[in-house]
Formats: C-alpha cells, structure tokens, sequence
C-alpha cells in the first residue's frame, strides 16, 4: 500500500510540475491580446540569454526559454519576419528531422520551431528551438509577416518619435455651406442638362463655416515594409535607363540590368558629350549619373533609396537623400504599433542592432566611419536626421502605412536572403 500511494504522489508530482511548466509558458499572455492584434507583435530573441520574448508595443505578452545554433550551425543575427507556418514539417537538409509548429524565417533554412530538446545552451543546426507548450501557443498568436529579431545581446523596443517617420494626414475638417443660395444656369441647348452654380458671392456675406464631423476612417490596410539604404549599382543604372529614355534613348526596360540595349544608350549619350567623359573609362560612373540627372533638369542625384514592400511583393522604390554619406547609418528597426488617423499621429517603436562593418564593405560602400552609428548615444535620431525623402514620396507612403507596418535602416542594401516571398531581411551576423 505505501508503494501505491508513492506511486500515486509521484504522478501527481509530475502532473504538478508539467502544469506548472506549461502555466509558465502561457502566464505571461495577456489576456486582452485581440485576434486582429497579430499584426502588430515582435519576437525579440537574444542568443545571450538563450531566450525569447514576444512584445505588443513597449509591454511583454510572453516569454519562453530557446536553443539556438550551436558551434558551426550559428543561427544569424539580424531582421527577420514569419514567412510561412505549418503545424507538422520535416527538416529537407537533416535527414528529415520533424519540426512540428514550424514558422520560418529564411528560405535558407532558419525557423522557429518545437523541439524536445531545449537545453537554453546553443545546440541546434541554425533554428530557434521552443518547448512544446510555448512552440504551440506562439504559433497561434502569430501572423505571417510578424517580425522576428535576433541578436547577440537582448533588445527592447522603445517609443520613437521623429519627424522622418511616417504618419497618417490628419482629415482637414470641411466647411459647411448650408445657406448658400443656388441658381440654376441656362443651357447652352435643349440637349443639355441644366447645371446648379453658386450666386456671385462676392456680392452676399458668407455665412460663418460650419466644421462637419470628420468621416470614419477606414479599417487599415495591410502592412508594409520598407527599407531605406545607400544605393548600388542596381538602383543607380535604373535611374539612367528611364532618365535616358526619356531624354530619347532607347535604354529598354528600366531593370537594373546592362543589356545590349542600356549599353547603346549609354555610349549614344557620351558621344554627345566628349569633354566631359574623355578621362571616364568606366560605362557606369558618378560622371555618367551626374550628366544624365543634369540633361534631364533632375539637379543632383540622390544617393539612397526608400523600398516599399506589401504582402512579401515589392510594390515601388523611390530615391532618397543622405547626407554625411562617408558616415555610416547603422542598422535601426522600427516597427508602427499603433497610429490615429483622426490626430493624424502614429506610434513607432524602435531599436539599434549592432552591426560591425568589414573593411571591404565599408570601402565598396564608400563609408569611411561606422563608429557613429554604435557609439551610445541617439544613433536612431542621428540616422533619421541625416535622411531627407521628397514630399511625394512621403505623401504615397503616409497613405499606405497601417499598424504593423515597419521600416528598416541599413548601410547594407537589400541581404541575401531578401527574394520572392519575403520582407526585408538584413543580416548583422551571419
């Protein structure tokens, strides 16, 4: 008898602990978190730590142990989001190891995932492995496209406010012009309609304008994602393809690419002007760019680039400016928790990553200073300070921005792992 009531304990004991554990993952869940408030997550994982927390704005909803790769199978530090979820997957490059609640991150191979194995010490071929309980309960608090931020040391988000980041217009209100008396026009023919038009109001007082109530807003869009770095050659022949197209040269399509085409243009365009490329013995050059944008009445080229994605797909990129370029802008995440489209005000939450730059990076990047971006201080401040984007442009993002919506700063450009079916990844160490 006394060994069946040990036995009895026992169980009970281990049914105590396992709630305990799985209390553990779950307790710190808010329970006000709304379906619809997905989109506004992140998931910060520190590799220090062996940790994972997940934020709604400034305020922790959860918090889990992880394993992270181990020596050899580093799991890369840097900007991530969810690119795709499945419940039950199998690993296609290590003999098909199961990796139930998978949400991936990389088209390469790094996901989150459940696993039985969580020794909160680096121990996996590259993912994030979770406990069973947690693995399960973030995948259903999670959408794709939710962020993901994996760094060495542990980040916390912070309220940001500064006048380079975007914000919705605020509805001007619209007068009302209920007394205004109305005279009908004569028609120029019997065919046409008789047309209402105001009296002459210069000769009659205007009654006092009435404010109308502004008109609901509309449920917010679907998030965007946007990156705002230093322009490479990519960006730079796009610019010459459709500014020489315009100036009458058949450039073709404005790729990015140095097709037959683009390069007959190019050489037409030189010919015109000797003097001014006779020492330029490159096809593309800050010469070639700098004669294009004067030819066309463009002034001064830009020397950076604002991308804007939705739904994973590119929708259009603009040219930005950046002033100070031989410094380097570091590599800063915000992320809009929440705007009112009323005030005409947005709430952005941001954070620095460290990102150390190698000699041959900063020299093709013409950077000749990277300690203003890691130094302590403000170095998200400094960075929006230093970029300057056209008002059209801000008025077209401005009106596509909702809650969710983030904006990556990186010396960089578009990573790697950047491609079809993602947001914007920048790796800070691989």
């Amino acid at each position: 008898m006394p060994g069946k009531y040990c036995v009895w304990l026992g169980i009970m004991f281990s049914r105590l602990v396992f709630g305990l554990g799985l209390l553990s993952a779950t307790a710190l869940v808010h329970p006000a978190l709304a379906a619809d408030a997905a989109r506004t997550l992140q998931i910060f994982v520190s590799k220090d730590k062996q940790s994972l927390a997940v934020y709604d704005g400034t305020e922790v909803v959860a918090t889990s142990k992880v394993s992270t790769g181990k020596d050899g199978h580093t799991t890369p530090s840097g900007i991530f989001s969810v690119l795709e979820k499945q419940k039950y997957h199998e690993s296609n490059l290590y003999s098909a190891a199961p990796m139930p609640f998978m949400q991936r991150l990389t088209w390469s191979g790094i996901a989150l995932h459940e696993s039985n194995s969580v020794p909160r010490y680096p121990a996996s071929h590259g993912c994030v492995r979770m406990p069973g309980a947690f693995a399960k309960m973030l995948y259903g608090m999670t959408d794709p496209g939710v962020p993901v931020i994996i760094s060495d040391g542990e980040l916390v988000p912070q309220p940001i406010d500064h006048p380079t980041l975007f914000h919705p217009d605020a509805p001007a209100a619209m007068p009302l012009l209920s007394d205004v008396e109305l005279r009908p026009s004569m028609p120029d023919s019997p065919e046409k309609p008789v047309q209402v038009a105001m009296n002459d109001t210069a000769a009659m007082p205007m009654p006092a304008a009435q404010p109308i109530a502004a008109p609901e807003p509309e449920p917010p869009s679907e998030p965007i994602s946007m990156l705002i770095t230093r322009r490479t050659l990519r960006e730079t022949v796009i610019d010459i393809q459709t500014l020489l197209n315009q100036l009458g040269f058949s450039a073709g399509n404005p790729d990015g690419l140095l097709g037959p085409s683009t390069v007959q243009a190019i050489k037409a365009f030189k010919t015109l002007r000797p003097a001014e490329f006779a020492a330029d013995k490159s096809l593309v050059s800050d010469t070639l760019l700098r004669e294009v944008y004067a030819a066309a009445g463009k002034g001064e080229p830009p020397n950076g680039v604002i991308m804007v994605r939705q739904a994973f797909k590119p929708i259009f990129e603009a040219p930005v400016t950046i002033t100070d370029p031989g410094l380097a802008l570091g590599t800063h995440f915000f992320t809009l928790h929440a705007v009112d489209e009323r005030a005409g005000t947005a709430d952005w939450l941001g954070i620095t990553l460290e990102n150390n730059l190698s000699r041959e990076t900063m020299k093709r990047l013409g950077i000749t200073n990277q300690e203003s971006s890691i130094i302590t201080g403000k170095p998200i401040a400094r960075s929006l300070s230093r970029i300057t984007i056209p008002d059209e442009t801000r008025r077209k993002i401005d009106a596509l921005i909702a809650p969710g919506s983030t904006l990556t700063i990186s010396d960089t450009g578009l990573g790697r792992e950047t491609g079809e079916g993602t947001d914007f990844i920048t790796i800070t160490r691989g």
